[in-house]
C-alpha cells in the first residue's frame, strides 16, 4: 500500500524455533510466537528451497508448458519449466537448466526478471523467483524424466481460460501467467520507491 507505515505494534514477535522434522527437502518447526493480541503460542512454519521459474515466450506469444500430472493433488494441468534452487547456483541459473533439462529448450541470454514471491506466507517460507526469455533453441530431447509431461506452445490468449478451468498447477505458475498477462497488457509492477 502506498505511503503506508509499519508500526512495531503490528508486528508479530518470535520468541524462538525449533525443528520438528528435517529432511533434504522440507523442514518442519514450531515457532513460538506472540501476535499483536498479546497471546502467545507455538505455530507451525514450513521451510523449503527455493524455487525458480523459467518462463519461455516465442515470437508468435506462445508460452511453453508441460501438461502434466501432479500425485499430491491427483491432478491433471499445465506447469511452466522449474525446480529447486541447488546451493551456490543464481536463481536465474536454475531456471535456465530446468527448461534445459525438462524440455530439451536452452534459454540465451539475460533473462528479465519478471517477479519472486512466497505463495504462503503465513505457514510456509520458499522464495519463488520468475525469469522471462525470449530468446531459446531446441538442443535435444528432456533430460529430466521424473518430470514427464507433454510438451506445449500454449497461446497467451488461451491463458485466462485456462485459468478459469483449474488447468494450471502451482501458485508458481499461476503468478507467472497472471504477470505475463500484465504485462502483455501494458500493466507495469514495479516496486515503490519509499
Amino acid at each position: 500500500m502506498t505511503g503506508s507505515s509499519q508500526p512495531e505494534a503490528h508486528r508479530t514477535v518470535r520468541h524462538g524455533e525449533r525443528t520438528i522434522y528435517d529432511d533434504e527437502w522440507i523442514r518442519l518447526t514450531l515457532v513460538d510466537i506472540e501476535p499483536p493480541d498479546g497471546r502467545r503460542f507455538e505455530h507451525h512454519v514450513v521451510h523449503m528451497k527455493p524455487v525458480a521459474i523459467a518462463v519461455l515466450v516465442n515470437e508468435n506469444d506462445e508460452v511453453l508448458m508441460l501438461r502434466r500430472h501432479r500425485f499430491a493433488v491427483d491432478a491433471w494441468g499445465y506447469e511452466l519449466l522449474g525446480g529447486l534452487v541447488e546451493p551456490g547456483e543464481s536463481p536465474a541459473a536454475t531456471a535456465a537448466r530446468e527448461a534445459r533439462e525438462e524440455s530439451g529448450w536452452q534459454p540465451h541470454g539475460e533473462p528479465e526478471h519478471l517477479i519472486d514471491f512466497q505463495p504462503i506466507p503465513g505457514m510456509v517460507n520458499e522464495r519463488i523467483d520468475i525469469f522471462l526469455w525470449r530468446s531459446f533453441e531446441k538442443i535435444g530431447e528432456p533430460t529430466d524424466v521424473e518430470e514427464a509431461g507433454e510438451m506445449r506452445w500454449v497461446p497467451l490468449a488461451d491463458v485466462p481460460r485456462l485459468i478459469a478451468d483449474r488447468e494450471i498447477l502451482g501458485a508458481g505458475t499461476l503468478v507467472a501467467l497472471l504477470q505475463l498477462l500484465a504485462l502483455s497488457r501494458g500493466v507495469e509492477f514495479r516496486p515503490s520507491s519509499a
